[in-house]
């Protein structure tokens, strides 16, 4: 069993995804989480929308007093890009200098995008053979939005690489749907050969997209099961897709499992301080495996499909 900081029987976190985010809809969910005592992580963008999905940036003093408040308070600030759509390279290091100067440091995780030319060995790259072929043929049989990844691209105007070598130590890979990520990648964190060049780290996280899905994964059984089995839940989520009404208000399930899982004996810590305490606590930096590449790989598609066909998401 693996035994976390301070005798803590398991450790949680929460990353958020910053698109459609404002002060309105992200404030009384963060108040709600430093009330209990679960300091988190919150992606964020610096420069205002080029496409069609919206949220405040750091451009808004408001948002940006928010995001200083929050990093005050523990909370940790990661990088979701420059904003939604396409920055060049140089726009999305400037970024980072901004979140520098707002939080006293460059974030430590990066999160890619769904549709930024400056991603980072995103879309079918992030996959092993033959996953990374299937996942180009399925998202042009389903006709799906997509752009090609080149912040890893010399030469390209979006590329970024060697800044994110430097500063960036996390960036997250698959999604499983269990609560218990590191089940999912036991060696998280973990480097990958063919993506080193322009990488440190890569992360799996549990997927609670929504406020519905988060509160199925975020369960009271599961929180029981998660202690029993000593585990580790780095839950992704949107906290701007439902869990804070128009009239300000929490959802009330959701209030009522956090509070649930704040009373457990946790470690309740931002994502890259777990990450650090898992990559301290080995003799040798953790290479994935062809074998182990495929297998997650193959359980990320399994269960997507599976999730396709039963629950039509």
């Amino acid at each position: 069993m693996k035994r976390w900081p301070n005798d803590r029987d398991f450790a949680f976190t929460i990353v958020d995804d910053t698109d459609e985010a404002t002060v309105k809809n992200s404030k009384p969910i963060y108040d709600l989480l430093y009330q209990l005592g679960l300091l988190t992580t919150k992606t964020v963008w610096a420069f205002p929308s080029r496409d069609e999905i919206k949220g405040d940036t750091l451009s808004d003093k408001e948002y940006a007093r928010f995001i200083k408040e929050l990093s005050d308070q523990g909370f940790e600030i990661a990088f979701h890009g420059a904003g939604s759509g396409p920055f060049t390279g140089q726009e999305t290091r400037n970024a980072q200098e901004i979140i520098k100067e707002i939080t006293g440091i460059y974030p430590a995780i990066f999160i890619n995008h769904a549709y930024n030319e400056a991603n980072l060995y995103w879309n079918e790259k992030r996959f092993s053979f033959p996953f990374n072929t299937l996942y180009s043929v399925g998202v042009r049989a389903i006709k799906n939005k997509t752009v090609a990844s080149q912040g890893e691209m010399e030469g390209s105007p979006y590329f970024w690489g060697d800044f994110a070598k430097e500063h960036i130590k996390y960036m997250r890979n698959r999604t499983y749907s269990g609560l218990n990520t590191i089940k999912y990648d036991k060696r998280m964190p973990y480097r990958n050969k063919k993506r080193e060049k322009y990488s440190n780290y890569w992360f799996s996280s549990s997927d609670g997209y929504n406020c519905s899905s988060f509160k199925k994964l975020v369960s009271k059984k599961n929180i029981d099961r998660l202690v029993s089995q000593k585990g580790c839940g780095i839950i992704y989520t949107h906290f701007a897709y439902g869990f804070v009404d128009e009239e300000g208000a929490i959802d009330a399930d959701f209030m009522e499992n956090m509070g649930y899982l704040s009373r457990k004996n946790g470690w309740f810590v931002p994502a890259s301080e777990i990450l650090d305490f898992l990559n301290g606590n080995r003799e040798t930096d953790a290479y994935c495996s062809r074998f182990e590449n495929f297998r997650m790989d193959l359980r990320w598609f399994g269960e997507r499909i599976w999730r396709k066909i039963v629950g039509g998401e």
